[in-house]
């Protein structure tokens, strides 16, 4: 009986686990180089078709350009380590980066329309830059939860081992610590 209720434990702990280390495979060194090489000469391209624009529509090219080397760099890094940190950068530089263009977007309004704009592209930007950090946060909440659950389950099996004794309660102890990667 006491089997029945942990194993529906334990694998709502597993399932937690994967949810916060879930991501796409992490890519080869080979991949990750030649992602790098293909962002640099992505960028040099835009670069160069920003050339035949002139005054804003330049600007507004080159910023559209800087942005998507940042967000390609940021995919690119989170695409070879896989790491939450480097996801939260992706949605930063995205964030970032779509403030820097609506604002330079901004400068072909002048008085009032511009300062709305202005200040619409920070709002956007702003709530942008929360919603990467909440999901930064949540995704550690999630992780200090799913090992908290986990010690728990170690503290119960370490107390049902308790009521044994002998080579019996060590086998459960030992048993109890390998399931549970405790040393």
């Amino acid at each position: 009986m006491t089997h029945t209720r942990t194993l529906p434990a334990i694998l709502l702990t597993a399932s937690l686990l994967a949810l916060t280390v879930a991501h796409a495979a992490p890519m080869s060194k080979v991949d990750y180089k030649a992602g790098k090489d293909r962002t640099e000469a992505d960028y040099k391209t835009d670069k160069a078709a920003c050339d035949a624009r002139s005054a804003n529509a330049k600007d507004i090219c080159m910023e559209e350009a800087k942005a998507k080397e940042k967000v390609a760099r940021a995919e690119l890094e989170y695409g070879y380590t896989g790491k939450p940190a480097d996801r939260n950068k992706v949605n930063v530089a995205k964030a970032e980066s779509a403030y820097a263009v609506a604002k330079e977007r901004c400068d072909d309004q002048s008085g009032n329309a511009k300062d709305v704009c202005v200040k619409e592209a920070k709002s956007v930007e702003v709530k942008a830059l929360a919603d990467a950090k909440m999901g930064k946060e949540i995704g550690e909440a999630r992780k200090d939860a799913a090992a908290g659950k986990l010690d728990a389950e170690y503290d119960v099996a370490i107390e049902k081992c308790d009521a044994m004794a002998g080579d019996a309660k060590g086998g459960c102890i030992a048993a109890a610590k390998a399931k549970f990667g405790k040393n």
